[in-house]
């Protein structure tokens, strides 16, 4: 009582596969998956087992963007304004970051602010 294997891929299948995926590589696997009539995963599985298939090489990897953390930037954050920064932890690094700017250039301006009002009253008193 022997068990019948059923066959997936015909040896003419198989060397189809193989044939056009030495033709086209890993850019045509949709048209050898479609050829065959099987799904790309399948194909790809097959040329695996085939020992084939060779996977694609990985672009380099980019670089993050070093800067403050956003532990940081609460830090700072907190040093500039008179009000709790702790509800704020949920926030993005790129949203703090623009919150520590705004702070910085309000504190600038409200200091040109001051020296300006400064330079008025000596002026007057003279």
């Amino acid at each position: 009582m022997a068990k019948e294997v059923k066959v997936n891929y015909t040896e003419a299948m198989v060397e189809q596969i193989l044939t056009m995926y030495g033709e086209l590589g890993n850019d045509g696997m949709d048209a050898i998956a479609a050829a065959v009539g099987r799904p790309v995963r399948s194909v790809r599985a097959k040329l695996v087992r085939e020992g084939a298939y060779v996977a694609p090489v990985k672009g380099p990897k980019v670089e993050k963007e070093e800067g403050p953390t956003k532990k940081e930037l609460l830090i700072e954050l907190a040093t500039l304004v008179d009000f709790d920064v702790e509800g704020l932890t949920g926030a993005t690094k790129g949203a703090l970051a623009d919150l520590v700017a705004f702070a910085k250039e309000s504190q600038d301006s409200a200091a040109d602010d001051s020296v300006d009002d400064l330079s008025d009253e000596s002026a007057e008193s003279e």
